[in-house]
């Protein structure tokens, strides 16, 4: 085991992975608390749009996705607030404008896209120097916005009429967590794909939430949950090799089924 570590893509998918499990477990815990786990699939498929575009206009597909990830956000934020809509209905419209975009813009760009399923399935193996600078620079961000503004994010998570009662403006931080989000779904969709985004960030939380009671606390064990799962993953997906996205998610949903059914147990 210790013979995969001479690799440089092994160490980068290492490096990489605990920094996507930084904001993965932060922002996840976030989107567990608020119930908007639907949220981060919607921006992650809408940003399949950014991925079309970029193929169609020859430039980075991952900066295409950061862009098409933000607007959906915030438009996403914006419906459901603005034009009184639910907002599973402004993640529908926004997620299937996205994939469309997305699509189309692949059958008009001239040629086959060799890279596109690392976009749909993620490949953690393929991240490279200047990925893990990315990584590093959205990853501060994060953990900066978070610690600025925690007591504002656990109040609007868990009591979002107090803020308003108290004079609180409340849409410009709802459009902020937008952000947020938007900005770990493309940290993760190198890790694991659009497809599985939604399981890495909400299976850490929600195997966190058994064992925390306050949301900072369900961050702390969000990261480490996240830091087993893509290790753990990682580690299988080269001893077998198997796709390691997959891998990976599979070894969270085993990990969360046994420890619910232990809490479960111990409860009787």
């Amino acid at each position: 085991m210790v013979e995969m570590f001479s690799y440089e893509f092994i160490r980068n998918a290492f490096l990489a992975g605990i920094l996507a499990s930084i904001c993965g477990g932060i922002i996840g815990s976030i989107v567990v608390s608020k119930r908007l786990v639907s949220l981060s699939g919607g921006i992650a498929h809408a940003a399949f749009g950014g991925v079309g575009l970029g193929y169609l206009l020859k430039i980075n597909p991952s900066l295409g996705a950061l862009a098409f990830a933000v607007i959906s956000s915030l438009g996403i934020g914006a419906i459901s607030r603005k034009a009184k809509q639910t907002e599973d209905t402004s993640i529908a419209i926004i997620w299937s404008l996205g994939m469309s975009i997305g699509i189309i813009c692949i059958g008009l760009a001239r040629g086959y896209a060799p890279d596109l399923f690392t976009y749909l399935f993620g490949n953690i193996l393929a991240v490279s120097s200047f990925d893990l600078w990315v990584l590093t620079g959205l990853t501060v961000f994060i953990l900066g916005a978070v610690v600025i503004c925690y007591k504002e994010i656990v109040a609007l998570c868990f009591d979002e009429q107090f803020m308003h009662v108290r004079g609180f403006k409340v849409f410009p931080l709802y459009l902020f967590i937008m952000l947020l989000v938007a900005i770990t779904v493309v940290i993760l969709m190198k890790i694991v794909g659009i497809i599985l985004i939604i399981a890495l960030l909400s299976l850490p939380s929600a195997t966190a939430r058994f064992f925390s009671k306050t949301l900072k606390s369900m961050m702390v064990i969000s990261v480490g949950g996240s830091m087993v799962f893509i290790s753990g993953g990682l580690i299988l997906s080269y001893r077998y090799d198997l796709p390691s996205g997959a891998t990976i998610i599979i070894l969270a949903v085993v990990i969360f089924a046994l420890t619910s059914f232990i809490v479960r147990l111990k409860k009787r």
